[in-house]
């Protein structure tokens, strides 16, 4: 059988042979061909050593330890903009679990196949007159491909101990592909789990992340497997504090099945990475909260308390703030409550105000998963509906201070004062007003208002925009009061 293979990739193993250097298509990128997927990296391996390789390729980069030269191949396409060739391998000893203490040159592509670790990536392909024919399979990954298993080279456990990340690996790769893990690398996995706690967190997190995006499933069979795998400990183990903590009458799965099945919708409806990881974590915080057992058991304040513990998960794995802040924004506004007919228009500006239109159909996606996890038979039901017809109704209304038609320069300007409190007391208040009544966002008339305001003392100010702040929310501290009555949360 022969396979495609991009002109890039064909001209470099083409440059290689022609200066008498056997070379190959390997690891990853011939696994994805033989799922008839596109592969993410192109990657080829030689017999040719770093230096000889740069000879031949001038426009090219080597600064790694690894054997690995990056050839520079100036394509559109920026999967083949830089394509890495490694010369042939072999690696001894990982006194860390993570790193071989010695990396030393191979001579033919079996010794170089033997380091990798699972079959259905100890696969090359060579390259002849632009197609890729011939398979290099030493330990039948081809095979393992058809089965659809993920099963370790050689001796499990030794791979294992080689390099502990590959224990994620191992269920990532299940999880991306829809495969099922061989029985002794199930059990290698579940008896050298806690080398995991070695592994640096940044390392951990990448896994996560391209489990956690995993599509047809797949992210809940990864979280599910980590679990069963004694692995989940090491990665999110907060999220196993939900494991048989049944909810209320108002649940029919515990806090950990729920969760899952929240991630599993948001995955399944092509979510975004901080989407999946809210809804996975959108109620982490109940078991800690729970007062009272059976149906009428409570999860006061949970969705704060989860906001917590997600931000203390993400920033352990070292996820970027800007990830770390918009996943636990989402988690802590999770709970938003509309009723039709008790939520007025201002009620609405108040709530974009407070989570922010740009994260409002983020916040909508993890409410539907919330609902879908719940057992409920709609996602997205007429009260949310109705929100959503209400939000774009008010959307251009302004919400924030960044929307008056006055700012902070103003009013210093006006009052002839230098920056301080007093400027951001006055502003509170103004944008509260204007929630209120949009209609009132003139300059002339807010300039007017803020000289009426600056008659107040600090104190009386600081009162005032007290109030605009507790005024805000009320959509979450009056309506919600009763909610959270009702449905125990």
């Amino acid at each position: 059988m022969k396979f495609e293979i991009p002109k890039e990739v064909v001209d470099i193993v083409a440059r290689l042979t022609e200066a008498g250097y056997s070379s190959y298509l390997v690891g990853g990128s011939v696994r994805d061909v033989l799922l008839k997927r596109i592969p993410k990296d192109w990657d080829i391996t030689t017999a040719a050593k770093p230096d000889e390789i740069q000879k031949i390729f001038q426009d090219s980069v080597y600064e790694n330890e690894f054997g690995t030269v990056g050839v520079k191949t100036r394509s559109d396409d920026p999967k083949l903009a830089v394509i890495e060739i490694t010369t042939f391998r072999e690696e001894e000893n990982y006194s860390d679990f993570r790193h071989p203490d010695k990396v030393k040159f191979a001579d033919d592509i079996e010794k170089d196949l033997a380091r990798r670790d699972f079959t259905i990536n100890a696969l090359a392909l060579s390259v002849a007159e632009g197609m890729a024919d011939k398979i290099i399979d030493p330990y039948g990954g081809e095979a393992d491909l058809n089965k659809k298993i993920i099963r370790a080279v050689g001796a499990p456990d030794k791979r294992f101990k080689e390099d502990a990340l590959r224990l994620i690996r191992a269920v990532r790769f299940a999880s991306e592909l829809g495969f099922g893990i061989e029985e002794e690398t199930k059990e290698a996995i579940k008896r050298n789990s806690a080398l995991l706690g070695k592994i640096a967190s940044e390392r951990i997190r990448d896994e996560l992340i391209k489990l956690i995006m995993s599509a047809d499933g797949g992210a809940k069979r990864g979280i599910e497997a980590l679990e069963e795998l004694g692995l989940l400990q090491y990665v999110l183990p907060e999220l196993r504090e939900g494991i048989d903590v049944t909810q209320n009458k108002h649940h029919i799965y515990t806090v950990w099945e729920h969760n899952l099945r929240a991630l599993d919708y948001s995955a399944l409806h092509d979510a975004s990475f901080e989407v999946r990881m809210a809804s996975l974590l959108h109620d982490v915080g109940k078991p800690r909260v729970k007062v009272g057992d059976g149906p009428d058991s409570t999860f006061y304040n949970h969705e704060a308390v989860g906001a917590k513990m997600a931000r203390a998960m993400l920033t352990r794995l070292h996820f970027s703030n800007k990830t770390i802040d918009h996943v636990t924004h989402l988690v802590r506004q999770h709970l938003f409550y509309y009723n039709v007919g008790e939520v007025t228009e201002a009620g609405v500006r108040r709530f974009l105000s407070r989570v922010g239109s740009e994260n409002i159909d983020d916040l909508m996606r993890v409410r539907e998963s919330d609902r879908v996890g719940s057992g409920v038979p709609k996602a997205v039901p007429y009260k949310l509906r109705h929100l959503k017809f209400m939000i774009e109704k008010v959307k251009t209304d302004p919400i924030s201070p960044k929307m008056l038609a006055i700012n902070g320069s103003d009013v210093m300007e006006l009052l002839g004062i230098t920056p301080g409190p007093r400027v951001g007391y006055i502003m509170s208040i103004l944008l509260e007003e204007i929630l209120d009544d949009p209609k009132m966002n003139f300059k002339d008339l807010l300039a007017n208002h803020v000289r009426e305001l600056n008659k107040s003392t600090d104190e009386e100010l600081i009162k005032l925009a007290k109030r605009a702040k507790e005024k805000k929310d009320e959509s979450q501290e009056g309506i919600e009061k009763d909610m959270k009555k009702k449905y125990h949360v």
